[in-house]
């Protein structure tokens, strides 16, 4: 190709000879091949099932912080387990609306009945441990009470003390 900038005006004959080249050259119906090249490769060779060799340092191209993804995964289980309360509150709510007086009586019968054993039981112990020995303490009682009363004031802070024997 001729990349000479053209200073004169082409003749008749030059310019259509460059008409006809550049529209031959536009539509064109067959385009140059073009080169496949390939952009991965895998190795497809089996891997040993053991060995010594040492791993190969992989660089660290993480796009998004550590922080950032921290704060990530906490505010997926933080929502997460808001959603597993108010489901709980929710099912909680929803057996509290069904709530029937026969339903309360019978979910407190077994407690009732733990309960009334637990009484029988403790009332039998403490009458036969009453039964056993009965001890009675005769005597003068003296009772003596003294209080002291001391209060020690200076300025603003003052702190009473009293004192019962």
């Amino acid at each position: 190709m001729d990349f000479e900038p053209i200073t004169r005006p082409l003749t008749d004959d030059e310019a259509k000879a460059e008409a006809e080249r550049i529209i031959a050259r536009s539509f064109q119906p067959e385009m140059p091949p073009v080169r496949h090249i390939p952009t991965s490769f895998r190795d497809d060779t089996p891997l040993p099932a053991y060995g010594d060799t040492p791993p190969v340092h992989q660089d660290d191209k993480r796009i998004v912080p550590a922080w950032a993804a921290g704060i990530a995964v906490a505010s997926i289980g933080v929502g997460a387990g808001i959603t597993g309360v108010g489901c709980g509150a929710w099912l909680v709510l929803q057996g509290l609306a069904s709530v029937t007086l026969y339903g309360v009586l019978m979910v407190t019968l077994p407690f009732a009945g733990v309960a009334m054993v637990a009484t029988a039981i403790g009332g039998a112990f403490s009458k036969a441990r009453k039964s056993v020995s009965k001890t009675v303490y005769e005597g003068p009682v003296v009772q003596n009470t003294q209080i002291n009363n001391t209060s020690n004031q200076r300025g603003m802070f003052s702190r009473t003390r009293n004192d019962v024997r």
